[in-house]
């Protein structure tokens, strides 16, 4: 018995595997049906579009330029649906993808063409953002402008899988357009161009720097992105007749990739660790500065010199409680070589005098603002209730007596006239409209009739200056 139980128990182990096998199985041809491109690229027809897409002449030139207007007058007016707009329309991406496969597949003409056409879609966006900021009204720095001075590790990932997306759509058999617009809105490489020439007509050069920068890294990725997909989708290189050419070439191409690939890396190192940094100091301020009575007024960091200033107004904090804070800060890891400067109310320094006058007024302006709208809005209620109020008496003091007269004299084809205020109400709000009561003699036709009702209505609206009235027979 005990030996047949041991044989029973074998033969259902067996099965338990077997059927873990068949459903490990499932699964991973159920994930790699599921995430598999290869089956459904189509190289040749990708090779072909990209290499259209790299030329900047004729009608991309000319889409390029006004399209370069539209965001730079979204960005001078901080209005991110008209900058959205124009990153839709705008054939930036071409020469950056074609950088990226050409690199791919050892394409060394292909690379000559996308770095000249990059070059002058750089010089040309740049000039016409320039001349529109130049005779622009609108100078000052706009939160749509400033926001594209300066980079982060966010805009960093954004062009890593947003060129990712977009050389994956452009592979794939019937190129998904949706992804491609999508890919162009979230990359944001036209705004960063239009504030480079933005500093260039204002002068300054620490936004042009900046702005440039921004675009040199989303272009970077996007071009490492592609050169990544097209290296893993296999795209056919390009082959020489030469060997030795053949040689150079992959060098070359290999070569470039290296000078590429390198910075980027090293500079997605650098954005994280100051992005880390600055989480580090936002999540430090507000969990750790707390004192009652006091409030932080404003704090900032500084990534370079490893500083954090913190600006408290109210009751002064004692220096015990500042020490530990001080330690606090030394407990941190990732703030264990950042020096903490605490600013109050006593401090009668012009800093931070600046910054609390700053603080003051801006709350001034903005409470200021809020108010005045409010009044604003309340005086054109009451301007366009007095305005009814003044219609309805207008037409309530007509003086019927000559009036009726001078109808007689000038209408003689009128057998009786009348006047009332009659009162129409669309259930959301009601009005009083003047109404004039006309019998025409039976002689007269229904034309003329007609006629000189409306000739009537007219005169009567210039006579007593009434914005409506209505003239209706017995």
């Amino acid at each position: 018995m005990e030996e047949q139980k041991k044989v029973g128990d074998n033969v259902s182990n067996e099965a338990v595997k077997r059927d873990a096998k068949s459903l490990w199985r499932s699964v991973r041809v159920f994930l790699s049906e599921l995430l598999d491109i290869r089956s459904d690229t189509d190289r040749d027809s990708t090779i072909e579009a990209v290499k259209k897409d790299i030329s900047f002449k004729g009608h991309n030139a000319w889409i390029l330029i006004f399209s370069i207007f539209v965001a730079s007058i979204g960005l001078n007016v901080s209005s991110t649906a008209v900058v959205i707009g124009a990153m839709l329309i705008s054939p930036l991406m071409g020469p950056i993808v074609g950088i990226g496969l050409s690199l791919a597949i050892n394409d060394i003409e292909t690379l000559k063409r996308s770095l000249i056409n990059l070059a002058v879609m750089i010089i040309l966006s740049v000039l016409t953002a320039t001349l529109y900021f130049a005779v622009s009204p609108i100078s000052e720095l706009t939160p749509e402008l400033e926001a594209r001075t300066y980079p982060t590790i966010l805009d960093v990932l954004v062009a890593i899988f947003g060129g990712l997306a977009l050389i994956v759509a452009k592979t794939k058999k019937g190129t998904i357009a949706s992804v491609i617009f999508g890919v162009a809105i979230a990359t944001a490489l036209m705004p960063p161009l239009c504030t480079v020439g933005y500093g260039l007509a204002m002068g300054e050069w620490h936004y042009y720097a900046g702005a440039f920068y921004l675009f040199s890294i989303n272009a970077v990725f996007i071009a490492l992105s592609t050169f990544l997909v097209a290296k893993f989708l296999r795209f056919p290189m390009v082959k020489y007749a030469n060997s030795k050419r053949r040689r150079f070439v992959t060098q070359m191409a290999s070569l470039i990739a290296l000078v590429v690939m390198i910075p980027s890396l090293y500079l997605f190192y650098i954005l994280y660790k100051e992005q880390v940094f600055t989480s580090a100091t936002k999540d430090y301020v507000t969990r750790v500065i707390r004192y009652e009575g006091a409030e932080v007024v404003k704090f900032s960091q500084d990534y370079k010199s490893k500083r954090i200033d913190v600006y408290l107004i109210g009751a002064l904090v004692p220096k015990a409680k500042i020490e530990e804070w001080y330690t606090q800060l030394t407990e941190d890891a990732s703030l264990a070589d950042v020096s903490l400067k605490i600013h109050q109310g006593s401090d009668q320094s012009s800093q931070m005098a600046e910054q609390l006058s700053s603080a003051v007024k801006s709350g001034i302006l903005e409470d200021l603002y809020v108010n005045n709208q409010q009044a604003l809005a309340d005086k054109n209620s009451q301007i366009q209730l007095l305005e009814d109020e003044i219609n309805r008496l207008k037409a309530s003091a007509l003086p019927f007596q000559s009036l009726s007269e001078e109808v007689h004299i000038n209408y003689e084809n009128i057998a009786r006239f009348g006047f009332s205020n009659t009162i129409n109400t669309n259930f959301e709000k009601a009005d009083t409209i003047p109404t004039f009561l006309i019998e025409w003699k039976p002689s007269l036709s229904e034309r003329t009739k007609r006629n000189e009702e409306a000739k009537l209505k007219a005169w009567l609206k210039v006579k007593y200056n009434l914005d409506t009235l209505s003239v209706a027979r017995y």
